[in-house]
C-alpha cells in the first residue's frame, strides 16, 4: 500500500510539472496571457514565435477554443506559462465571471491583441477594459500589459502611425491607472518580432548581466555591434552597439533571415529522410 501512494505521488507531480506548475529554483515560471476577441490573429502570431510557423501557413490554423495552454522554454531557466485564450464572445464572458479568478491569478504579463481593421472597435474596447478592471486590477496588479494593434499591413502606410498613435493614446487612457505598452504588428514583416523580442526581455531575470558580457565580448573583439539571439524562436534578448546604424529594424531582418534559413534545412532534412 505504501509504494502504491508513493507511486501516485510520483505521477501527479510528474503531470504537475508537464503543466507547468512545479517549483524549480533553477526555473523562473512566468504566467503569459495571450488575450483578444476572435480572430484578432492572436494564435496565428503564437504559432510563427513559438511553433515556427511562417505567415502563409498560419493561414489554416483553426480558432482556439476555451484556453490552450502551453509551456515554452526561454534561455534554458525561464519557462513561460502561455495562455491562449479563446476570443468568442461565450468564453470571454466566463472568462471575466466563473473563470477569472483561475485565469487572471498570478499573471505575469498580460498580451491584448486588437485587430485593427476590427468591425465593432467599441465591442474590443469593452472585453479590455473588462480584462483590466475585472481580472488583471483585482488578482494581479503588478503584471506587465502590452497591447498589440494588429494586421497593421492591411492598413496604408501613409496612414499607420497616425492611426496607431491614435489607438495608444486611447489604451493608455483607458488602462490608468496601470502602465501599459503598444505596438502595432503584423504576421507579414519585422514588426511582430520587435514587439516579442521587447516583450520577452523584460521577463528575462538576468538581462541586465547579459548586456554586460555582450559589452565586453563586443569590446574585445572590436566589433561594431552583437547580437543576442534565442535558439529556438529567434528572437532578440540583448544587443550591444558600439556605432550607429541606420535601419532601426535590422535585428527583426536577422531573424526572419535565420528562421527562413532554418526552416528551408529542416524541409530539406526530411526529403533527404525520405530518400
Amino acid at each position: 500500500a505504501l509504494d502504491l501512494l508513493n507511486v501516485n505521488k510520483l505521477i501527479e507531480v510528474r503531470k504537475m510539472k508537464r503543466r507547468g506548475y512545479h517549483n524549480s529554483s533553477r526555473s523562473a515560471h512566468k504566467k503569459v496571457l495571450l488575450m483578444g476577441r476572435s480572430e484578432a490573429g492572436k494564435t496565428s502570431m503564437r504559432s510563427i514565435i513559438f511553433a515556427n510557423y511562417i505567415a502563409r501557413d498560419t493561414r489554416r490554423l483553426g480558432a482556439t477554443m476555451d484556453v490552450e495552454q502551453s509551456n515554452v522554454r526561454f534561455l534554458n531557466n525561464l519557462v513561460l506559462n502561455l495562455w491562449d485564450c479563446g476570443g468568442q464572445d461565450a468564453f470571454m464572458e466566463t472568462f471575466f465571471t466563473s473563470q477569472r479568478d483561475v485565469l487572471f491569478s498570478n499573471v505575469a504579463v498580460l498580451i491584448f491583441v486588437f485587430d485593427v481593421q476590427s468591425s465593432d472597435v467599441q465591442k474590443d474596447i469593452d472585453k479590455y477594459q473588462s480584462c483590466i478592471e475585472t481580472g488583471i486590477m483585482k488578482y494581479s496588479p503588478d503584471a506587465m500589459i502590452f497591447c498589440l494593434v494588429h494586421k497593421m499591413d492591411l492598413i496604408p502606410k501613409a496612414q499607420r502611425d497616425m492611426l496607431f498613435q491614435r489607438r495608444k493614446e486611447e489604451l493608455e487612457h483607458l488602462s490608468k491607472p496601470l502602465k501599459i505598452s503598444c505596438y502595432a504588428t503584423s504576421i507579414w514583416d519585422e514588426t511582430l518580432y520587435n514587439a516579442w523580442s521587447k516583450i520577452m526581455s523584460l521577463l528575462i531575470p538576468n538581462v541586465g548581466q547579459l548586456k554586460d558580457k555582450l559589452q565586453k565580448f563586443a569590446d574585445h573583439i572590436n566589433a561594431d555591434e552583437v547580437l543576442l539571439f534565442e535558439k529556438a524562436t529567434f528572437l532578440v534578448v540583448a544587443h550591444h552597439m558600439r556605432r550607429e546604424h541606420s535601419d532601426p529594424h535590422r535585428f527583426e531582418k536577422i531573424s526572419n533571415i535565420i528562421k527562413q534559413f532554418k526552416l528551408s534545412c529542416n524541409k530539406m532534412q526530411k526529403l533527404l529522410q525520405i530518400y
